[in-house]
């Protein structure tokens, strides 16, 4: 007697399955991600992400029938990602800029001094720097427009972030040439200093 069970394959996985899962998943990334770790994170072959990544690009701009959408689908240094549209950035802008200002929180000071000082920076770096997750103050950083993306490194995709001339404003000062010396604000800046000297890595960025 034949197990119909046992002659059962895998469930069938649509594309707009895929599409759907992929929207869940893009919505809460940092920096683009590329197809395989897309293809990981939603449990579908590379082929099935890439057909649904299209099917994506294409609702979104108004290639399916809808209407465009305010954001897209971009790929960046090798990687997916949402973005505002490039015309609706100004608005987007004028909606932060117009929200009722409120103190940073000491977690997002430490953070953008970190940016500050060793920009071009990406957020894990900041991460090891701080040792701590800083996914929710980058974000807040970026809506206050402090902070701002770079560019995607060409090998990882990883977001560099700077700040902004509004950071400067704030600061009262014309460039981030006008920023104290980091060694006499930090406990154990000598260390460190010799530390990146003897890797090798030391940043001209970070001020001494």
């Amino acid at each position: 007697m034949t197990d119909d069970a046992s002659t059962e394959g895998p469930p069938v996985v649509t594309v707009t399955d895929v599409a759907r899962r992929l929207e869940a998943i893009l919505l809460i990334v940092e920096e683009p991600q590329s197809l395989v770790s897309l293809a990981a994170a939603v449990g579908a072959p590379v082929p099935a992400v890439r057909q649904a990544i299209e099917t994506l690009v294409d609702d979104y701009d108004g290639k399916s029938g809808g209407p465009v959408r305010g954001f897209e689908l971009r790929e960046v240094g090798g990687g997916w990602r949402l973005y505002v549209r490039e015309e609706l950035d100004d608005l987007v802008s004028e909606y932060v800029g117009g929200q009722a200002p409120s103190r940073l929180s000491q977690a997002a000071l430490e953070t953008l001094a970190v940016i500050a000082y060793k920009q071009p920076v990406t957020r894990s770096q900041v991460a090891s720097i701080r040792a701590v997750n800083v996914d929710s103050v980058v974000r807040t950083l970026l809506a206050r427009g402090l902070i701002t993306e770079l560019f995607a490194d060409a090998e990882t995709g990883a977001i560099n972030y700077g700040t902004t001339d509004a950071l400067l404003v704030h600061l009262g000062v014309n460039s981030l040439d006008e920023l104290p010396h980091i060694s006499p604000l930090l406990d154990g800046a000598d260390e460190v200093s010799r530390a990146d000297q003897a890797g090798g890595n030391l940043d001209e960025g970070v001020r001494r």
